[in-house]
């Protein structure tokens, strides 16, 4: 199955838990340290796998003009639902809807891990950024992915077993607070993000790996791996060769 597709069928569980407000890292941490990341509002901002919204919709109430982008028809059809005025898109994010040079600001919130052309949102994006536009992206972190904690203890191990640069999918079923939503861990070595970022001529300004620094249970293991990863590129146009 393809990752959009996935998300596709799992639409309608997250809508629920995304819009429960203080259910997950979102609204207790992750959310406000992505935020620090992003330069002041130009003239458009264009976030790529939107989802149903939420963070579009933020960046609206900052000061942002947004085009948002999504492939799954049930997430733009949520995301429209709630902001009639909020200008959303179906479309791949390998396949933007805009000319290029058109955004200063291209940002892809916790939804890169789950493009299945990665090299081709990378292009998509540095195509559609004028010069001297950023391209903002979360990501869970790929140690993350390629590992787990022994236990639940405060102080239990984290261990990879197997090899960390081998590509993989898990489904992750989780239920909380009477939410349910199945999650997919797409775990992909740090190098592949690295390696279509440097094709597409963007060139990393900031990154930055994110740590649990809420009062959940659980936090106090995610305290000492990281959670996500933040990075920041400049659309500077420089040659890959060499």
């Amino acid at each position: 199955m393809e990752l959009g597709d996935f998300w596709e069928r799992q639409a309608e569980d997250w809508v629920r838990w995304a819009r429960e407000p203080g259910h997950d890292s979102y609204w207790l941490f992750h959310r406000d340290r992505f935020l620090e990341l992003l330069p002041p509002p130009g003239s458009l901002t264009v976030d790529v796998g939107c989802g149903e919204g939420r963070l579009s919709r933020h960046l609206k109430q900052l000061g942002h003009t947004v085009l948002a982008v999504d492939r799954s028809p049930t997430m733009v059809r949520c995301a429209r639902e709630l902001d009639p005025e909020l200008d959303v898109r179906e479309a791949d994010a390998a396949a933007l809807p805009l000319e290029g040079g058109a955004a200063d600001l291209v940002v892809s919130f916790m939804s890169l891990m789950n493009t299945d052309d990665l090299g081709g949102a990378v292009r998509e994006a540095a195509r559609v950024l004028g010069p001297s536009g950023r391209y903002c992206v979360a990501i869970v972190h790929p140690l993350n992915t390629a590992g787990a904690f022994t236990s639940r203890q405060d102080d239990a191990p984290f261990v990879i077993e197997g090899s960390y640069f081998e590509r993989t999918r898990k489904e992750v079923p989780v239920e909380r607070d009477g939410l349910r939503m199945t999650f997919l861990d797409a775990h992909r070595p740090l190098e592949d993000y690295f390696q279509a970022l440097e094709a597409a001529g963007l060139v990393v300004e900031r990154l930055r790996e994110i740590p649990d620094t809420s009062d959940s249970e659980g936090a106090p293991r995610w305290r000492r791996v990281p959670l996500f990863l933040h990075i920041r590129a400049l659309a500077a146009r420089v040659s890959s060769s060499g």
